[in-house]
Formats: structure tokens, C-alpha cells, sequence
């Protein structure tokens, strides 16, 4: 099996227009939770998320033509994709096109519930004499593969394009499916990630009817999200885009490449619980990180932080602090385990891509991002989740958690990309100590 690196990110998040912004975020504990802004929601019980600032399209995809079909959630990932490229160097456009693939994490296409109403209004108006009718564009500006080529176009890759709409684990299944491909030899090249905005009427009614978004905090958006705290009442909704391009180990060493991280193992299972909510005893969230690890043939001991899924929601918190204490054992307790969504909200099918932000970050620098907002401790949750104020301390390898709605579960484990001799090989022995 080849060896894969991560060789660029890209990022448009609620805490920062390109990577390094929201890195710098992440570490400092900075929140980007604010008012809605993206329609009037002075009516709705919920009238905050992570939004996106600042941004500005024209700017970030200067060709209208390339916007033309392009959703909200899509550019977003376009300027990730460009950023990702450029971070990744010089050298990747000489890869075979046919030995290029993405997968990439995204919303299901459905139109806006506003559309809906003016339908309902015009049948009803006209006696259902006359058809309601939309420019064919607006088709393509839903459709969540559209996004994806978008992104495949950017890096000219002419191999495999895999959609993934598995909610919130969307982009960690992205990425896991893109480092099979390049493990296998079917591509050297894979950009993976995810994207999406859930920040309008329709995402934000749903929701709350659902019980899953916290209405507690509209008056102080930015303390809303909570992970891990006794006083979490649901997730905060957010968007976004994270694109990473994943490269074959020795082509990437072969043109020169800085390597962020090298992934080393992926694991993905199914609760087959219940459609919303997490099983209390950790389920299919125990089998996907014992699958990371075991693939990545570290012991549990050589990893230093959790990059947890963390949503804010009662349940969801458990069922993850359960999982983590039965796959690490006595070593949970020297874990560092954060969520980033205390700080951007919940970025659904880009989530675990923020925490791959993370995970990169606390890799390079040896500095850990806290779980901000964590001011009341629960007894129930008695790990290090890193409240408050970032943490240094060495980590040697790190574990990515996402999970999602439908039971779906996904974690990959990272290790430094200099941690290992550059010859292609791994020991035994060593896989199982080093990180």
C-alpha cells in the first residue's frame, strides 16, 4: 500500500477566508458565531450561526462564468480549491490528468423552501392552470455535484470524481475515500474536503423543529456553542468549505513538496441505532477509530490529541467521551480532546475538515486549540477537552473524529510529515511507536 501526504489546504470558514486564518483563529480561541445575516430571522426561535464574512466572490472567483452555477456553499469551495493548489506548489500539474480524482463532501441538492411557497402561491393563483417555471441555471446552483466538478476542474483532474452526501461525516468519508485510491495506485493525486451552507430559512426551521440547534443564546451568539459543557443545549449551524490536496507519498518527495502530515489510517462504520441520536455506549464511533488506528498501526498510546466531532448536543457529547475512554483506555486521560465547532459552529458536511485545520495545526506547531465556551464542567465528561485557552504540548500523531445524522461515523489518524524515514517503507515496529 502506498503512503499518502497532505501537501495543501484551503479553507473559507466563519473564523477565516483562507487556512492560515483559521488556524491562527482556532489557537487563539476566537469565535465566529454571530447574528444570522443571510435572511431576516428577527421571527425564528434560532437567530444565530457560524457565518462566513467578508467574502466576496467576484474577488474569490473573478470569471462570472465559472460563478454562473455556482451555489453559495460551491464558491466557497472553488477559493478553497485554488488556495489548496497553491499551497500544495509547484509540480502537481505534471501528474498524469487521468491519475487526478476529487471526493468531496456535500449537501444534497433540494430547492429552497421559499421556491416552494411561490409555487404553492402561483398554482393556487392561477387554478393550476399554468406550470410554475424556473431558468434551468437554477437547477445546476442545487445540485451538489456541480460543486464537486467544480472543484475536480480546478485541480484538472480527469480520474475518479466522488460526490459523498453522508452530512456531517461528508468530508472525513472524503477523505477517507481519497486516500484509498492513492493507498491502491488507481491516482498519485486526490483533492478531498468538503463544503456546505446550511444557513438558510429552510436549514435553520428544520432544525429547530428538529430539537438539535440551541435557542438559548440568541442574545449572546458568540457563547452559544458549547461542547462538552454542562449547560450545551444543541449545535450552533454553520458553513463553509475545506479542501486538502492528498498526494501519493513518493510523488509528492519526488517534485519537492512540503508535507503538512502524512494520513495513516481510516476507519468508517454505521451505529444502525437511531437516525438523530449518538448511542449512548460510543456504537459505531468505537469501531471507526479502532479501525483508524489499527490501520495506522499506532498504538493508542503515541496519539496526543482528538480532533473531536463535538457538536454541543446532550447526547452526541457522551456517546463521543464513551467511545474515545473504550478504543484509549487509561491513556484517555493524557489525551488533549477539543472540538473546533465551539469556535465556527457545526460546518455539516465541511466539519471534520475544520477539524483536519486543527489536527494540522496542533501537528506543526505543538499547540493544541481549546473547546472555548467550556466554563461548566460536567461530571459525566471528565476528559481533558482543552477548555477555554489552547494548550502547548508535543503531539505525535492525532485522531480525526466526524459523525453524523443516519449513524454514520468516520475517523482518520494523522502522523508529522517528517516523522518518517523517506524511503517509502514502514517497519512494523515502527508504525507501532512512532507518529
Amino acid at each position: 500500500m502506498r503512503r499518502v501526504a497532505i501537501t495543501g489546504i484551503g479553507a473559507v470558514t466563519p473564523v477565516g477566508l483562507d487556512a492560515t486564518a483559521t488556524w491562527s483563529a482556532l489557537a487563539a480561541g476566537r469565535s465566529g458565531v454571530s447574528r444570522l445575516e443571510t435572511f431576516d430571522a428577527s421571527s425564528f426561535p434560532v437567530r444565530i450561526a457560524g457565518q462566513v464574512k467578508g467574502f466576496v466572490p467576484e474577488r474569490a472567483v473573478p470569471d462570472p462564468r465559472e460563478r454562473r452555477h455556482l451555489s453559495r456553499a460551491a464558491l466557497f469551495a472553488l477559493a478553497a480549491t485554488r488556495e489548496a493548489l497553491c499551497d500544495a506548489g509547484d509540480g502537481w500539474q505534471d501528474t498524469d490528468p487521468y491519475r487526478r480524482g476529487a471526493a468531496v463532501g456535500g449537501t444534497v441538492g433540494r430547492p429552497e423552501l421559499q421556491e416552494l411557497v411561490d409555487m404553492s402561491h402561483l398554482l393556487e393563483s392561477t387554478g393550476q392552470r399554468e406550470f410554475y417555471r424556473q431558468a434551468p441555471g437554477d437547477v445546476l446552483l442545487r445540485d451538489q455535484n456541480v460543486g464537486a466538478v467544480a472543484v475536480a476542474r480546478a485541480g484538472g483532474c480527469q480520474g475518479p470524481l466522488i460526490s459523498v452526501s453522508t452530512a456531517c461525516a461528508g468530508s472525513a468519508h472524503a477523505i477517507g475515500e481519497a486516500f484509498r485510491r492513492i493507498q491502491e495506485g488507481e491516482c498519485r493525486m486526490m483533492l478531498a474536503g468538503g463544503f456546505d451552507a446550511l444557513t438558510t430559512w429552510m436549514d435553520v426551521v428544520g432544525f429547530s423543529l428538529l430539537g438539535a440547534v440551541t435557542d438559548r443564546w440568541n442574545h449572546d451568539p458568540r457563547r452559544a456553542s458549547r461542547p462538552f459543557d454542562a449547560q450545551r443545549s444543541g449545535f450552533v449551524l454553520g458553513e463553509g468549505a475545506v479542501i486538502a490536496v492528498l498526494e501519493d507519498w513518493e510523488s509528492a518527495r519526488a517534485r519537492g513538496a512540503r508535507i503538512h502530515a502524512e494520513l495513516l489510517g481510516y476507519g468508517s462504520t454505521l451505529n444502525a441505532y437511531r437516525i438523530t441520536d449518538s448511542p449512548p455506549d460510543g456504537g459505531g464511533a468505537i469501531g471507526a477509530m479502532q479501525d483508524a488506528l489499527t490501520e495506522s498501526r499506532l498504538d493508542p498510546s503515541a496519539v496526543d490529541y482528538v480532533a473531536a466531532h463535538g457538536t454541543g448536543t446532550p447526547g452526541n457529547d457522551i456517546s463521543e467521551t464513551t467511545a474515545i475512554k473504550k478504543v484509549f483506555g487509561s491513556h484517555a486521560r493524557e489525551l488533549s480532546v477539543s472540538s473546533p465547532k465551539s469556535m465556527t459552529g457545526h460546518l455539516t458536511s465541511a466539519a471534520a475538515g475544520v477539524n483536519l485545520i486543527a489536527a494540522l495545526g496542533a501537528l506543526r506547531e505543538g499547540v493544541v486549540p481549546p473547546t472555548v465556551n467550556l466554563d461548566h464542567p460536567d461530571p459525566k465528561l471528565d476528559l481533558d477537552y482543552v477548555p477555554n485557552v489552547a494548550r502547548r504540548r508535543p503531539v505525535r500523531a492525532a485522531l480525526v473524529n466526524a459523525f453524523a445524522f443516519g449513524g454514520t461515523n468516520a475517523s482518520f489518524a494523522l502522523g508529522p510529515g517528517d516523522a518518517r524515514p523517506h524511503d517509502g517503507t514502514r517497519s512494523e515496529q515502527e508504525g507501532r511507536t512512532a507518529a
